[in-house]
């Protein structure tokens, strides 16, 4: 059966699970906000999705004020104070599995803190689906399942508490196997109890800094009491009829702003026709040519990158470097990572956008034997090297894929939007807010149509043209012939990314849409 756009008026939430998705509108009915609700959802989530997201790994928000005022929150650790070049001498890269993949601090659980200054609930009402999941167990989807097949070999070895986690009975999880994790409940009850502080510093955050020393990761109990989380201001550019938002670096979410800013200079012509499709890949090419180069750690930055996104000179000259008929050569290597986006909007005129991961599937792959924590692999993307783009350093925060997306239109309209999929993210932001926004298609269509990725998808590692099944059959032909390396997946797939959104009309109406490729939801109220 077809999804269809949900609607409703007093509170709305969307995520790639649907268990998630009613825990945060659970939130919203008891009295809580927007920003409640996505921390009950982000911490279901790490239960019934571990293989994609989990309180081990980074977040990013965007909220918009039922004033308007729209402000982010970087909730990202850096890297270890161990975690320097002598650490990896001999290696030519970082491992992506094992203790030297984790070498970051996971910051998740710092953004929920700073997100929920204000907030009324307590924290054990915001935990407690995702407490009661983690204890009482929950029904692994077919595609939690077919991760664990498929990376069941690389991970089983790894120190720690994998094996007896995700392989309870000697093999992988199957769909349909309940999967209880006792650890990961204790561990949010302590949350809930002790406060979100104490992930840092305290007894948990002990426990958490034993288990990472004897497991082989940099990451030290000091590297922990010395984080926090980052309130930063939004990316932002200004196109017909709208404002977008994103997260700044060290997300990608520059180039997700500036793919729609160059498009929005194109003169492109009907939805889903080689105009729309075309110069939307090849806007990504620009953005991906210059996210690549000047994204990273703000901290060791000075490329102006809300300069660029203000400059409409900069963005017409960077708009005609995109032929009309012809495909630039792509060899770029992709950028990988795998996520969890989600939204929520309540009564009083609050809208959120956020994203959290543990990047790779079940991240380094440690799972900590007290806590039942996975711990993120993020800091894999640093480069061992002394300069460039990305290099390790200690307490530098790497490259995120993650980028949670906003836009404020003319008319009152506030849209929330994102989606899983490391290098796929900003192009599918792109093709479900052009076709809602500029092309005046339903919003749960916009999502379900086929998609498109520019290079690595779910997976695999080729830098093709990928598009599903379900396109005008002369759009493929159209584009091989422009010089697009095209290579058709068949149907929908998950490759794609979930994506989902949210739009709040100016009258308070309430739309929602998820994603037909995951396990997600809308829930309305």
């Amino acid at each position: 059966m077809a999804l269809s756009t949900i609607s409703g008026r007093h509170g709305m939430v969307t995520a790639p699970h649907h268990l998630a998705s009613a825990a945060g509108l659970d939130v919203l009915r008891d009295g809580g906000n927007a920003v409640e609700a996505c921390v009950a959802v982000a911490a279901t989530l790490a239960v019934v999705y571990p293989h994609m997201t989990g309180i081990g790994g980074d977040g990013f928000w965007l909220i918009r004020e039922p004033d308007g005022r729209v402000h982010g929150i970087h909730g990202c650790g850096g890297a270890a104070a161990k975690a320097d070049l002598s650490l990896y001498a001999g290696l030519e890269a970082v491992p992506t599995r094992g203790p030297l993949a984790a070498n970051t601090v996971a910051g998740t659980v710092s953004g929920w803190a700073a997100a929920l200054e204000g907030g009324t609930l307590p924290l054990a009402r915001l935990l407690r689906d995702a407490i009661d999941h983690a204890r009482a167990g929950v029904a692994v989807t077919a595609g939690g399942a077919a991760i664990a097949a498929t990376k069941g070999e690389e991970l089983r070895g790894q120190p720690g508490a994998y094996a007896t986690t995700f392989e309870p009975e000697g093999r992988p999880v199957r769909a349909g196997d309940l999967l209880r994790q006792p650890l990961l409940a204790d561990t949010l009850e302590r949350l809930a109890d002790e406060g979100l502080a104490s992930f840092y510093s305290g007894a948990l955050a002990a426990d958490i800094a034993a288990d990472l020393a004897a497991l082989g990761s940099p990451v030290s109990a000091a590297d922990l009491a010395a984080h926090d989380a980052f309130i930063a201001t939004p990316l932002h550019t200004r196109i017909s009829g709208a404002t977008l938002y994103n997260s700044a670096p060290p997300t990608q979410g520059f180039a997700s702003l500036l793919i729609l800013a160059l498009f929005d200079r194109l003169r492109a012509g009907s939805a889903e026709g080689f105009d729309h499709i075309h110069g939307l890949v090849e806007a990504t090419k620009q953005a991906f040519l210059i996210r690549d180069t000047h994204v990273g750690d703000p901290a060791f930055h000075d490329y102006d990158w809300q300069g660029l996104l203000d400059d409409p000179a900069a963005l017409a000259a960077l708009a005609a470097k995109v032929d009309p008929a012809r495909a630039l050569p792509w060899p770029q290597p992709p950028q990988w990572g795998d996520t969890c986006w989600f939204a929520a909007a309540d009564g009083d005129g609050r809208v959120v956008s956020c994203i959290q991961s543990t990047y790779f599937e079940f991240g380094s792959g440690l799972v900590l034997p007290r806590t039942g924590i996975t711990w993120q692999n993020r800091g894999s993307s640093f480069r061992l090297a002394q300069s460039g783009w990305n290099p390790l350093k200690p307490g530098r925060k790497p490259f995120h894929t993650l980028n949670p997306a906003l836009a404020c239109f003319e008319d009152g309209r506030v849209m929330a939007y994102g989606t899983m999929g490391g290098e796929g993210q900003p192009q599918t932001q792109a093709a479900l807010f052009t076709r809602y926004a500029r092309y005046g298609i339903d919003l749960q269509e916009a999502i379900s149509r086929p998609r498109w990725l520019l290079g690595r998808t779910w997976g695999d590692q080729s830098t093709t043209l990928k598009l599903e099944d379900g396109f005008d059959d002369g759009l493929y032909a159209e584009l091989i012939a422009a010089g697009h390396d095209v290579e058709r997946v068949g149907p929908l797939t998950p490759a794609m990314g979930h994506a989902g959104a949210i739009v709040r009309h100016s009258d308070g109406r309430l739309d929602g849409a998820t994603d037909p490729r995951s396990d997600g939801a809308v829930a309305a109220w």
